[in-house]
């Protein structure tokens, strides 16, 4: 059989040794199972890596949303109140998934109302996120101090992960890395 030469014009023979490109099936089917076999395994692993990471995210969001807070209360001399709200009219207390609000004043009603919204951070990814059994928000004082009693805000995440975010009477928070849930 003669083809044309690729190095100018005429005929050009075909050895009998040479071999096709290509795959064959055999070689594919053992390379996909080994791809199947590589991502059966990295796969639980990546979901374990990004159930870790929003338990961390919502750990960084709520000492972001105190340290806010507090600081505020501090340099303008006044109380700021600090709880999730779903529609930024009411605090509503048990669900601390929900967007949190930072608002000047005391908010003993529950009733954002008029008061002054100073930030609003997003709501979380995690399962869930409780804070004390009282139904009360965070409010800090003009000194820096949350009113009330020490504070545990407890993180569930997917995959048992989980951590505690910790307020004390001086307004200081330390966290817990321990799967709480």
């Amino acid at each position: 059989m003669q083809t044309p030469s690729p190095d100018g014009p005429g005929p050009r023979h075909r050895s009998s040794g040479t071999r096709q490109l290509g795959f064959t099936l055999v070689e594919l089917l053992v390379v996909m199972a080994l791809l199947a076999i590589l991502f059966g395994w990295a796969v639980p692993g990546f979901q374990a890596m990004n159930a870790r990471h929003e338990v961390i995210t919502e750990v960084q969001r709520i000492k972001t949303a105190l340290a806010l807070a507090r600081n505020t209360a501090i340099t303008r001399r006044t109380s700021v109140t600090l709880c999730p709200s779903q529609d930024r009219v009411t605090c509503s207390t048990d669900d601390w998934t929900a967007p949190l609000v930072v608002v000047l004043g005391d908010l003993k009603s529950g009733n954002i109302g008029n008061a002054e919204i100073l930030r609003v951070f997003n709501g979380s990814r995690v399962v869930s996120t409780r804070y004390r059994q009282d139904g009360r928000p965070v409010r800090y004082g003009p000194l820096g101090r949350p009113a009330g009693h020490n504070g545990t805000f407890r993180i569930c995440g997917r995959e048992d992960t989980g951590a505690q975010v910790i307020l004390s009477n001086f307004g200081r928070v330390r966290v817990d890395s321990t799967p709480s849930c």
